[in-house]
C-alpha cells in the first residue's frame, strides 16, 4: 500500500511539473569488442557535474530487435530521471542477450555493459560508483540480461529487475539465441549454462541483491518467470515478483517500469 500510494503521489508531480531531464546519445568505445556502442543517456533536471552532489545510476537493457532509444521513444521513463534525481544509462544491445558470446568474439556484451560502460559512465558523470548506487534492468531480452548481469557482478550492481524477461530461453528456439550460443544440439552445454533460471546459485547467501520480476499473464515469458519465482522461494531469497493482467508488448511495459523504478528508489534510499 506505502509504495501504491508513492507512486500515485509520483504521477501527479509528474502530471504538474514540466519535465527538463537531458537526453543525449553518446558512443563509448569497446576494447572488448574494438567499436563504438551507442548509448543513450538521461540525467534530471539540474544535473551538474559541479558540486558534491553524486546521483544514484539505473542501466535499462532493451529488448530483442530494439535498440538503445527504445525506452526514451517508447515510455516516459525520463521524467522518472526527474522525479526521482536519477541517472538513466540505455545501452544497445545488438541482438546479443548481453552475453559474452562463446562461439563468436565480436560479441562482449557482458563485459561491455559490467565493465566498461559501467566504468565509462563513473569516469563522465557524477555518480554515486559503487553497488549500493547502481541498478540494473530489462524487458524481455533485456530482462535476462539484467538478471545475468546482476548474478555474475554483484560486486557492481546492487539492485536487479526483470520486466517480462526470457528468464529460461531453453523452451524457445528464436530471437538469434543459437548464433550467439550455438545450436542446442551442437552446444547444448551453452544453453544450460548461459540461462538465468540455472545461475541461482550464484545468488548471495545474505541476501543483498534486491531483486524484482514482473510478468503479464498474458506474456509467452509467464511460465518461466513463475518457475524462477519458486525457485527463489525454494532458495529462500528475499524478492519482490509481481504479475499483472498484460501482455508482451509496451502497454506492459510502460507502466511496468514505473514500479521497478519505484523499487530501485526505494533501495538507493535504503542503502
Amino acid at each position: 500500500m506505502k509504495k501504491t500510494i508513492q507512486l500515485l503521489i509520483a504521477y501527479l508531480l509528474i502530471a504538474t511539473s514540466a519535465s527538463a531531464f537531458n537526453h543525449e546519445i553518446v558512443g563509448v568505445y569497446s576494447t572488448a569488442m574494438d567499436k563504438q556502442v551507442p548509448v543513450t543517456v538521461i540525467t534530471p533536471d539540474g544535473y551538474t557535474s559541479e558540486g558534491e552532489r553524486l546521483y544514484d545510476v539505473i542501466y535499462l537493457l532493451h529488448g530483442y530487435s530494439d535498440d538503445h532509444e527504445a525506452w526514451h521513444t517508447r515510455t516516459d521513463v525520463s521524467t522518472l530521471a526527474d522525479l526521482y534525481n536519477l541517472i538513466l544509462v540505455c545501452p544497445n544491445g545488438n541482438n546479443s542477450w548481453y552475453w559474452d558470446s562463446p562461439i563468436d568474439p565480436t560479441y562482449r556484451y557482458e563485459t561491455f555493459v559490467a565493465e566498461e560502460l559501467v566504468g565509462w559512465v563513473d569516469r563522465n558523470y557524477k555518480t554515486n560508483a559503487n553497488r549500493s548506487g547502481r541498478a540494473i534492468t530489462g524487458l524481455s531480452m533485456g530482462g535476462h540480461g539484467a538478471l545475468y548481469i546482476a548474478l555474475r557482478h554483484q560486486d557492481t550492481f546492487g539492485a536487479a529487475g526483470s520486466t517480462s524477461g526470457g528468464v529460461d530461453f531453453r523452451p524457445f528456439d528464436s530471437w538469434e539465441i543459437a548464433d550467439r550460443l550455438g545450436s542446442k544440439e551442437e552446444h547444448p552445454e551453452n544453453w544450460e549454462q548461459y540461462t538465468v533460471i540455472n545461475l541461482l546459485h550464484l545468488l548471495p547467501s545474505d541476501g543483498s541483491l534486491a531483486l524484482i520480476v514482473d510478468c503479464g499473464t498474458d506474456d509467452f515469458f509467464y511460465e518461466v518467470n513463475c518457475a524462477l519465482h519458486t525457485k527463489l522461494l525454494e532458495r529462500g531469497f528475499p524478492h519482490d515478483f509481481y504479475v499483472r493482467p498484460g501482455a508482451h508488448n509496451w502497454n506492459y511495459w510502460k507502466k511496468s517500469i514505473k514500479y521497478q523504478i519505484l523499487f530501485f528508489d526505494d533501495y538507493f534510499k535504503n542503502n
